[in-house]
């Protein structure tokens, strides 16, 4: 069974119970990104001893390469077994990655889900949102100050089919995993970004029009350095 098939029930099990569907990305109105680098002047190295949590950002527009850049990063895959980036038990997957964007080259203003299995990104909604993520996430500025957030979210059901009790500690494992590598990416790219645990689960979930559970806000910026 395909990763969408098994979304795509999972979410209809969630909406026989009464809630909202999710929003599934539309391959017919998906955006290519650039193939990512797999080469830097950097060593990984370097970018340990150097990586930073920022919260305040320049004035300026990511470009579409520095956007497929970090969701590669956090989720991309790597060889042709559909292994990702990020280790995740029982290779399972269960993280779904949304790009919540109001200053990035090329992308209208909304919110974006990235599909790892093409490198692609579907518009969910569009409008101007991170003033309204924010006020989820307690009023934090680097959530309204960034030009994109990416909110890192979790359908549990994906792992729990098989690891039962121990499911949201694998799920939050490989969040984890993920949050590193986008922070090293992003260091690497003269991004700056901070990883925001403190925000109303339901108010970002509703914002982004998701039933998967809202594990992580990343705000990303340029430093201006």
């Amino acid at each position: 069974m395909t990763r969408t098939i098994l979304i795509t029930l999972i979410s209809a099990f969630i909406l026989s119970l009464g809630g909202t569907t999710m929003s599934l990305a539309d391959p017919d109105e998906s955006i290519q990104l650039p193939d990512p680098s797999l080469e830097s002047q950097n060593s990984i190295e370097e970018m340990l001893a150097s990586r930073r949590s920022v919260r305040d950002y320049a004035d300026r527009a990511l470009t579409l390469d520095e956007i497929s850049q970090v969701l590669w990063a956090a989720q991309g895959i790597t060889n042709e077994r559909g292994f990702r980036t990020a280790p995740s038990a029982g290779a399972l997957y269960p993280l779904v990655l949304n790009l919540v964007v109001e200053n990035v080259e090329g992308l209208t203003d909304g919110v974006w889900e990235y599909s790892p299995e093409g490198h692609t990104i579907s518009l969910v909604i569009e409008g101007t949102l991170l003033g309204d993520l924010s006020e989820a996430a307690l009023g934090q500025s680097p959530v309204s100050d960034a030009s994109a957030v990416l909110v890192i979210t979790a359908i549990p059901e994906i792992t729990r089919a098989r690891y039962g009790d121990r499911t949201m500690r694998y799920v939050d494992q490989e969040v984890g995993c993920v949050c590193q590598s986008v922070y090293l990416q992003c260091e690497s790219l003269g991004l700056g970004t901070v990883a925001i645990g403190a925000f109303y689960d339901d108010d970002v979930a509703g914002i982004i029009n998701t039933n998967a559970e809202p594990r992580l806000l990343m705000p990303i910026g340029a430093t201006g350095e």
